[in-house]
């Protein structure tokens, strides 16, 4: 169990933690013809469109209700009646999540009385589900605001149904990408089930050509899905963040569920195919029997450059946890971790501790590491440590393919043991003073590893 460390600083150097609203509105662009709504000034839309637009190089729908000096003394009721109704004319949305910043937040506006003042004065609203989501910048994190932006749509649109059987519901955190959600739907389709995934960005955020341009969100979880939901046999999340989402349904509609801490790893994917011919009474796919070979072949071969190496890893909780049990598992030594904000899975970590702390931290404490992995914001923190940098998480924004990337599964693991082991070797290919040198020792059994095993 890794301890959590607060750092006693007085300000933030290098931002790692992103924002409450973000990640609600991160949360609703895996809706399909949704609009995010952030209930503030123009700046916290404005800063969190520049991330998202750089992540994912595509257009993102993503409005606000201008808040100004007037209505923030005021109130902001004026503001939020104008925007939806503008919204609904121009887009046509099927649903509208609205999240609150900051500012609103401490002005103390009653917004779910301002949503229902503005339900009865214009009814052409009516078509379209209006969720709010209470998500202050000034506390929390990213993956808090996602995890409350799921939990509000499930509680305002799902009702509970007659079981559907063989339906069952995906609930994947906000460290998965586009590619790792095509995997985890594959795997579950193969065994016969039919998934639900909500949200769903891969369906709309996954670097597709779009035919047309709505203004809305393209692709996603449907309304017509999540109200299914609610006739799923069972939920599966996939990180500590999807806990409360799942205990929403289960509370609603009386579906159990269980959460994968990771998958990103062999024990978690064995626990998850078990679990899947469980629910479907059918055998593991022979394909998969043959992914979980190479992902043990290629955790052989890549311990040799693993093995000892000592890393400095950043990111949110659930990232931090799958990416970190990897590079145990492979034999590496986790120096350095730095996190966003608390979670249950730091508890989970093998590691001494945790810091909730910035890049800074991390910068103070990698120098006698040998791999960096953060975000792309490390990258200028890499070249004055002369170390190298594996960008994962949100936002990488130097890089191509962060939709197609895929690190979960059998398949996304062995991917993902590659590029860390590739990163390593590069470094023993160019030695450098003060880098990481393999032990002469492994260095042979690396070279003479193909003929051994």
């Amino acid at each position: 169990m890794a301890t959590v460390v607060q750092p006693d600083k007085s300000c933030t150097v290098n931002p790692l933690k992103l924002s409450q609203p973000l990640g609600a509105s991160y949360a609703a662009m895996g809706l399909d013809a949704c609009m995010p709504v952030m209930h503030g000034p123009q700046g916290c839309a404005s800063f969190g469109l520049v991330l998202l637009v750089r992540h994912f190089r595509e257009a993102v729908p993503l409005q606000t209700t201008a808040m100004n000096e007037v209505t923030t003394i005021l109130g902001g009721y004026e503001n939020v009646e104008t925007a939806l109704v503008n919204i609904c004319k121009r887009a046509a949305p099927k649903i509208i999540v609205l999240c609150s910043t900051g500012l609103t937040e401490t002005n103390g506006e009653d917004i779910v009385g301002h949503l229902t003042m503005v339900r009865q004065r214009k009814p052409e609203l009516n078509d379209t589900e209006l969720v709010y989501v209470s998500t202050p910048d000034y506390v929390g994190s990213f993956e808090e605001g996602y995890c409350r932006a799921i939990s509000a749509i499930i509680n305002a649109i799902v009702k509970p149904l007659p079981a559907a059987n063989r339906q069952i519901t995906l609930l994947p955190g906000c460290h998965l990408s586009p590619g790792d959600i095509d995997e985890l739907r594959e795997i579950i389709e193969a065994f016969g089930l039919e998934t639900i995934v909500l949200p769903d960005i891969s369906g709309s955020l996954d670097g597709h050509l779009a035919p047309d341009w709505r203004g809305t969100t393209l692709g996603g979880t449907t309304l017509d899905q999540i109200r299914a939901a609610g006739a799923s046999i069972f939920t599966i999340g996939v990180g500590e963040q999807t806990r409360e989402a799942a205990q929403t349904l289960a509370a609603i509609a009386g579906i159990p569920f269980e959460i994968f801490e990771r998958l990103t790893g062999l024990e978690p994917n064995d626990r998850l195919l078990k679990r899947l011919a469980q629910l479907s009474d059918r055998p593991v796919p022979s394909k998969y029997r043959r992914q979980r070979s190479r992902l043990l072949d290629a955790m052989l071969d890549g311990h040799f450059y693993t093995g000892g190496a000592k890393v400095a890893l950043a990111a949110s909780p659930d990232l931090l946890l799958a990416i970190g049990s990897l590079l145990h598992e492979m034999g590496a030594e986790l120096s350095v971790c730095v996190s966003t904000t608390t979670s249950a899975s730091h508890a989970r970590l093998p590691a001494r501790e945790v810091v909730l702390g910035d890049l800074e931290d991390l910068e103070r404490a990698a120098v006698n590491c040998d791999l960096l992995i953060t975000n792309s914001h490390g990258r200028k923190m890499a070249t004055r440590l002369g170390k190298p940098l594996m960008r994962v998480g949100f936002p990488v924004f130097d890089r191509l393919g962060n939709a197609q990337s895929c690190h979960v599964g059998y398949r996304g693991t062995m991917n993902l043991i590659f590029e860390i082991a590739n990163l390593m070797i590069d470094q023993i290919a160019q030695p450098h003073p003060g880098r990481w040198p393999l032990p002469q020792s492994s260095l042979d059994l690396a070279a003479t590893a193909p003929l051994t095993k």
